[in-house]
């Protein structure tokens, strides 16, 4: 009996040595897993935080203004923050919208209205100064912006901002999955605005020639944006079509309407409150 508890003894061991060493690998296995999984998420995680919405580049408007005459520097000034609030805003929303609309999202629906806009203000801050002293003239070529994409794979350095939206690593790669403008997919529809004609006053000789072109240059931007209506149906959300087409086009009316009361004003009174004739609708 007494040579029989060794060999016991060594079964027992062995039992509880082979226990130990499946347990062992398991928690190898296991750790093994989870370090993949841990990795994978990282890598993930990285991915994602490399990707970034990008951010809006604009000239410097104040720099190229002449010497402005103390009767206009408080509009002045409070446009040149208009012009800071704008770009801000575009930067947000460049945030927010990060993964919606067609590879040209970014450049439709927030660059380009944002230009629209700034040329708008910066002709407010002409106008402003023009009234008392030489109404500074090339101004409007500082409106335009460039999207500047961050978050390359390469260590997070800018794209060119001539790249497009696809080429910008990390920029707006989300902007590539048009998902159907579900509130535009049975039709167009047209764009429907207020006439400006019948609400000027009686127009000097020497600005009817520029009325009647800004008169013809706001027809001709209600035709582009029908045009663009008919040509992206499908395209973008729910609200494609009023921030891409009829947000944009209200810009643009803006900056029309302002050139037709400062071309009257010139040799007339200058007729105000036209700006309430610039929003339109959008009919289905």
């Amino acid at each position: 009996m007494s040579r029989a508890l060794p060999k016991y003894n060594k079964r027992r061991v062995a039992i509880i040595g082979g226990v130990a060493a499946v347990a062992l690998s398991g928690a190898v296995i296991a750790g093994s897993a989870l370090a993949g999984e841990t990795s994978k998420s990282t890598n993930s995680q990285a991915a994602r935080t490399k990707a970034s919405p990008g951010t809006v580049s604009c000239p410097a408007v104040a720099p190229s203004l002449p010497a402005i005459p103390a009767s206009a520097k408080a509009e002045v000034d409070r446009n040149l923050a208009l012009l800071d609030t704008q770009i801000a805003e575009a930067n947000k929303r460049l945030v927010d919208t990060v993964g919606q609309g067609g590879a040209n999202f970014a450049q439709n629906a927030i660059i380009g209205p944002l230009k629209d806009k700034r040329v708008a203000t910066i002709n407010r801050i002409a106008t402003a100064i023009g009234r008392t002293a030489a109404k500074p003239t090339g101004l409007d070529s500082l409106a335009p912006c460039t999207l500047n994409a961050g978050g390359a794979a390469g260590g997070g350095a800018a794209a060119s901002p001539s790249a497009s939206p696809t080429q910008q690593a990390g920029g707006n790669t989300g902007n590539t999955g048009n998902t159907g403008n579900t509130g535009n997919t049975n039709a167009a529809g047209t764009v429907s605005c207020p006439a400006v004609a019948p609400s000027l006053p009686a127009i000097p000789a020497s600005a009817k020639a520029e009325v009647d072109r800004n008169l013809a240059l706001l027809d001709t931007q209600i035709a582009e944006a029908n045009k663009r209506l008919v040509d992206t149906v499908g395209q973008g959300g729910p609200n494609f079509a009023q921030n891409a087409i009829i947000g944009p086009l209200k810009d643009k009316r803006v900056a029309t309407i302002n050139r037709i009361a400062t071309a009257i004003g010139r040799t007339a009174a200058k007729p105000t409150d036209l700006d309430s004739l610039a929003p339109c609708t959008l009919n289905k």
